[in-house]
């Protein structure tokens, strides 16, 4: 049951502090026993950067959402249009206090609608992550490969999942 109140919308430039601070959480809620805290600081500190958070905003190939309640940022999702037609989730974040009341299947949902003519949606999800893993699992999505992040030994292992949609 997804929670009363729910808004999901837009990013704003006024989101992105906020932005940051749900996503530097989550992380090391989620990452820290995996890769130790000095590691998921770096990730974060470059991945999630004001200045990265800022040019992600307002673009024609992409959506990113932010999820309030009583407008409180509470989740996070950003999904992009790929070459191939397909929509591709880039991130899905959820406040660890927020986490298994629906907002993030709700999240989700709102992204990939904005892609009506995508034919299949996929994303990376960390290959230890289990509750993601699990969570993308219940929403549809299938293993198609494991690959490395970006060839590197030390970024993310990650799986590709991916999901048939109903495109028109």
């Amino acid at each position: 049951m997804t929670p009363a109140g729910l808004v999901i919308r837009d990013a704003e430039a006024a989101d992105v502090p906020a932005v940051r601070a749900l996503l530097v959480e989550t992380w090391h809620a989620t990452y820290d026993g995996i890769y130790g805290w000095r590691r998921v600081a770096e990730m974060t500190n470059a991945w999630h950067s004001p200045e990265s958070l800022h040019s992600q905003l307002g673009r024609e190939e992409g959506v990113f959402l932010v999820a309030l309640i009583d407008e409180e940022i509470v989740a996070t999702a950003s999904a992009r249009q790929e070459r191939d037609g397909a929509a591709m989730l880039t991130r899905l974040y959820v406040l660890p206090a927020w986490q298994g009341v629906g907002i993030g299947r709700t999240l989700l949902q709102i992204a990939l609608a904005c892609f009506p003519k995508a034919p299949v949606a996929r994303l990376e999800v960390e290959s230890q992550n289990e509750p993601a893993i699990a969570f993308y699992e219940r929403m549809g999505f299938f293993l198609q490969r494991q690959v490395r992040f970006d060839g590197r030994d030390d970024t993310p292992n990650t799986l590709l999942m991916a999901k048939r949609l109903f495109a028109e």
